[in-house]
């Protein structure tokens, strides 16, 4: 089934040593391009949060952001680290005199003054196994939902090869007129020329005239991309790449068929073919 590169995902856990989020957001690009952050005792995680990710994605620019936060309560246990402590006293004492005021300290600020506090450091091994847990939940999440985008992906371009099918058919439909009206004119043209009519060069003329409006094959390879296209977002093979060298074929034929047209309904459906093909070339944009 094809996937969308566009998708989030959100998920939390918590236990004896912590609590995490786990957030994963990922857009359109041409590869798969990750970005991490992490907290820093989840640093030596990042090679296999990266492999796992490769592993379920193929394209997209995917950014994860993990954070901690350490266990409170009775349990945890709290240390003052004193030279940290003394320094930033005297920092408040210097800062004090000169400003020719009294040194006014609150406890709580102190206290969250980075290092003053020092936290006894979680056991990493359960860390690092939640971690890894809630990444490869929240990264099915993510797939889940790249999976749901695509699947509205593919209903867009269902209904845009529903609509070239029926300009390929209506332009099949004028070709016998078409031709028609090109002969009629060639005779009423000749007509009206004094000189003796060589017929059979005439014939020769004609057969060159019908075979330069000709759109027979534009018309079959379109049709025949058009398949193509179905079978690709019908199945489980990532399908991007493809179906943009697919709507580079359809443009081309599109463009052959409005070159070659004298008639103005057919350059009309032509011009609309090519507003069909630059939608779903646009939605492709966004196919995994």
């Amino acid at each position: 089934m094809i996937a969308s590169m566009t998708g989030f995902a959100r998920r939390e856990a918590s236990g004896e040593w912590g609590s995490l989020v786990c957030e994963l957001r990922s857009v359109n690009h041409r590869f798969l391009e990750a970005g991490f952050r992490l907290p820093d005792e989840l640093r030596s995680a990042e090679s296999e949060l990266r492999t796992r990710l490769a592993q379920k994605i193929r394209r997209g620019k995917v950014d994860c952001s993990m954070s901690y936060r350490r266990p409170l309560g009775a349990n945890a246990v709290l240390e003052i680290d004193a030279l940290a402590l003394e320094r930033l006293l005297s920092a408040t004492q210097t800062v004090a005199r000169a400003a020719h005021g009294p040194a006014t300290v609150n406890v709580l600020e102190v206290l969250r003054w980075p290092g003053v506090l020092r936290e006894e450091s979680p056991d990493g091994e359960p860390l690092l196994r939640a971690a890894g847990a809630l990444f490869a939940a929240t990264l099915e999440d993510l797939s889940a939902a790249r999976g749901r985008e695509g699947q509205r992906l593919r209903e867009l371009l269902e209904q845009r090869c529903a609509t070239l099918e029926t300009q390929v058919a209506a332009v099949r439909a004028r070709l016998p007129e078409v031709q028609a009206r090109a002969r009629a004119r060639l005779k009423e043209r000749l007509a009206e020329l004094t000189a003796a009519v060589d017929h059979e060069r005439l014939e020769q003329e004609l057969a060159l005239l019908l075979q330069r409006l000709d759109v027979d094959e534009e018309l079959e390879r379109l049709d025949g991309h058009i398949v193509e296209v179905r079978r690709v977002i019908g199945g489980s093979e990532p399908a991007g790449r493809r179906l943009d060298f697919l709507m580079q074929e359809l443009n081309r034929e599109a463009n052959t068929l409005s070159s070659k047209s004298q008639d103005l309904e057919t350059t009309r459906c032509a011009v609309d073919m090519k507003v069909v093909i630059e939608q779903m070339r646009e939605q492709v944009q966004n196919a995994e």
